[in-house]
């Protein structure tokens, strides 16, 4: 038996669509990481790009359960004495809410060179509208 190992020039890529709105954004998150890593595909190859590529709009509408807009902070520092940064989540989805869905997203994906080219196919808005509607995305049903 052989196993068969998918070639660049076989790997098929759809546009997928799927409205934030209502949904708790853990589950989005898992669901879109892995479309993004292409896991629900047949040619499913762990080092290869096999995903595609999805758009997510309404991200202002998505769910937080319990205390996480109170209690969940997001970090960064610059390396220079006093350049701590923090920012809980309620100020970022005042702001920027898009921002919320994809930092989750990328949470969720590998930390290498291959999970930031996976998560560079993914577009997030905050509204219903987005300018994809030339690459006729398939609107994904929810489970």
């Amino acid at each position: 038996m052989k196993t068969h190992v998918v070639k660049a020039s076989q790997i098929e890529r759809r546009w997928v669509l799927i409205d934030a709105d209502g949904q708790v954004l853990g589950r989005l998150a898992s669901r879109v990481a892995d479309l993004l890593r292409g896991k629900g595909k047949p040619t499913y190859t762990p080092h290869l790009d096999v995903g595609d590529h999805v758009v997510v709009t309404n991200a202002a509408k998505v769910k937080i359960t319990g205390r996480k807009p109170q209690e969940k902070v997001y970090v960064r520092y610059s390396g220079y004495p006093g350049g701590l940064k923090v920012k809980s989540m309620r100020d970022l989805l005042e702001k920027k809410p898009d921002d919320v869905v994809v930092r989750a997203v990328r949470g969720m994906l590998p930390h290498t060179k291959l999970g930031r080219q996976q998560l560079r196919k993914l577009r997030v808005y905050a509204g219903p509208e987005h300018p994809h509607e030339a690459q006729a995305p398939v609107a994904e049903v929810r489970p």
